[in-house]
Parts: C-alpha cells; sequence; structure tokens
C-alpha cells in the first residue's frame, strides 16, 4: 500500500479560504442559506467553513445542520456489517431556502442522490447546492457535479482519497492510498 500527499496542511487552509469566498460572493449575508454537512465526514468540512466565515469574514448567524444518509443510501442492504447511523441535526427550517450540501470527497455521486432524499423530510429548498473537498470526476456513477470544489483528483477506482482533519485525524491533510 503506498500513500501520496495530496493535499498538505497549508494547501487545506489556503482551498479553505477560497471556498468561504466564493459561498460570500454567492450567498452575501447568509440569510436564506443554510449549510448542512453530509454525516459522517463532511461535518468537519461544514464546521471549519462556518467558523471561517463567522471568525475570518464576520459574517453572522450562520445555520448549520448534520444529515445522516445512511438510511437513504441504495445499497444500505448489500453489506453484511451491521450499519451505524449517524444523528442528523437540524434545528431549522429548510423551506424556501438554499441550502449547500458539504461533503469531504465526491465519488460516485450516489452519497449526494441519498441527501437529496433525506432533506425532503425536512422541507422543500428553493435550491440546493453541493460544496466538496475533493472531485473525483471520472468515477461518477450518477450526473451529479459540485457548485463549489477545493481540488479536483484523476484517480482510478482501486485508489482512495482520504481526507485528514485535525479534530478526528490529529492532522489536516489529503491523501491519495493505492493499494
Amino acid at each position: 500500500m503506498s500513500q501520496k500527499v495530496l493535499l498538505t496542511f497549508k494547501e487545506v487552509n489556503i482551498i479553505l479560504h477560497r471556498l468561504a469566498c466564493q459561498l460570500i460572493e454567492k450567498h452575501l449575508d447568509f440569510s436564506d442559506t443554510v449549510l448542512i454537512g453530509i454525516q459522517p465526514r463532511g461535518t468537519f468540512l461544514a464546521e471549519r467553513l462556518k467558523d471561517l466565515l463567522e471568525q475570518e469574514y464576520k459574517v453572522k448567524d450562520i445555520a448549520l445542520g448534520y444529515l445522516d444518509i445512511t438510511f437513504f443510501r441504495d445499497d444500505f442492504r448489500r453489506t453484511d456489517k451491521p450499519l451505524e447511523a449517524n444523528r442528523t441535526q437540524i434545528n431549522f427550517l429548510v423551506e424556501n431556502k438554499k441550502v449547500i450540501f458539504i461533503d469531504d470527497v465526491l465519488f460516485t455521486g450516489r452519497s449526494i442522490r441519498s441527501a437529496l432524499t433525506a432533506i425532503q423530510s425536512f422541507g422543500r429548498p428553493s435550491e440546493i447546492e453541493l460544496l466538496v473537498l475533493i472531485d473525483r470526476r471520472f468515477s461518477r456513477h450518477l450526473p451529479i457535479q459540485p457548485d463549489y470544489r477545493g481540488r479536483q483528483v484523476d484517480s482510478i477506482n482501486n485508489e482512495k482519497v482520504k481526507v485528514a482533519w485535525k479534530e478526528q485525524d490529529g492532522e489536516d491533510g489529503v491523501y491519495l492510498i493505492t493499494n
């Protein structure tokens, strides 16, 4: 197994600032916009962006929620291992809001399709956008593309993209792992 560094701590930080600025350009004060981190790994990116927007760019009162898609996945009955659901935490209305789904890696698009189904339980957003740190563009199974992307990665199917967050993994970085 080999591991190649795709993004260092410094590069991740630069990309987070760029993504935050792109969000501000489109959503200004976020009064009609909510951020939703896709559980489990999109929550770290969502929290980072919310903190950056509030602390560095002085945007006030950004609504942040977490969406669990475990039982909305089209493959959840195809595994022998027991599933562990995460907790959905959305304590605001999404009705007529602009929703920004946030996830660390866009791979096949199936997680986002699941999120589109799951969010309907909370109302009907006026629009939904997708922000990802890593877009694995040649591995899509569904016609889903990000509105905001940190970095595009061309990888083949036996390669895995691992995003490390200091909150969980002790460091920030993105790695390409080949088995």
